[in-house]
């Protein structure tokens, strides 16, 4: 929890500044006790609830937050997703980091489910990026996963995954990339070359590729893709990858399609806070 703390401290810092909450402060008291309630305002994934309940406990230890659902629940529109009880100066001074983190996570679940939905049945499985925004990767990909979406890489130091510059940092050929990586990478990575040419297919399998990123590439270049691997690597397709064509993607016979769009472009989820008691 140490990095979401850090996350939510600094989030707070960026709203309260040195002055804190000038607006309550001078409205109520501090030792007002009442509830609010958040509520759907429209159909959403949910997700990020812990890092929701964390806010209020960074601004008061004693702020109780109740959920009525889990992370990956389907939630209607109208409906009343949490309770929250304690000082009322303390929830009005969280409201808006808590429903800013809640609503972008619970954006990503929800795209992610309709992404999910859009492929079907088969073999093609969903994955984010690192396309995350800065400090936020830890609860965006947390947040594919309730989406019913899987992982690529954390970050660049669980997979090896060789992109386009690092093939012309070493002179421009995709089999010494992926041969440098093998005598050097720990043994137990998996390695990943980007192709973005049907040309390189077969020098990086010789190399020893285990996954071949398929990038920017047509659906008549994926399928002979598929036909020129024949198995004996696992193929990702990455770019250009949206809802509407996961569908197509899913009859080629590819193993993962990676949605940079989950995490960078996914609509905030609509909640609000509601204070009801006081």
């Amino acid at each position: 929890m140490d990095f979401l703390d850090r996350l939510i401290d600094l989030a707070l810092d960026e709203d309260l500044g040195p002055a804190g909450d000038v607006t309550t402060r001078a409205l109520l008291g501090s030792e007002g006790i009442g509830t609010a309630e958040l509520w759907a305002k429209s159909p959403l994934v949910l997700a990020g609830t812990s890092a929701f309940a964390r806010v209020f406990q960074r601004v008061d230890l004693e702020v109780k937050t109740e959920f009525l659902a889990r992370d990956g629940q389907w939630i209607p529109k109208k409906a009343k997703v949490a309770k929250i009880s304690g000082r009322l100066a303390s929830i009005l001074t969280g409201e808006r980091t808590a429903l800013n983190l809640i609503q972008h996570t619970s954006g990503i679940a929800t795209m992610t489910r309709q992404a999910v939905r859009a492929i079907g049945k088969g073999k093609l499985k969903l994955l984010d990026t690192r396309k995350t925004l800065p400090g936020m990767r830890a609860l965006s990909k947390e947040a594919v996963r309730a989406g019913g979406g899987l992982n690529h890489r954390f970050g660049l130091f669980d997979g090896v995954l060789i992109k386009d510059n690092h093939i012309a940092a070493v002179g421009g050929s995709i089999g010494e990339a992926v041969r440098r990586a093998r005598a050097h990478a720990p043994r137990l990575l998996r390695i990943e070359a980007e192709v973005t040419r049907l040309n390189q297919i077969e020098e990086a399998i010789a190399a020893g590729a285990h996954i071949l990123l398929l990038d920017n590439m047509t659906d008549a270049q994926i399928a002979k893709a598929v036909k020129m691997v024949q198995g004996r690597a696992e193929l990702e397709v990455s770019g250009n990858v949206s809802i509407q064509r996961l569908p197509r993607l899913a009859k080629l016979g590819v193993d993962y399609a990676s949605m940079g769009a989950l995490t960078h472009s996914a609509p905030a989820a609509d909640l609000s806070l509601e204070i009801i008691a006081g």
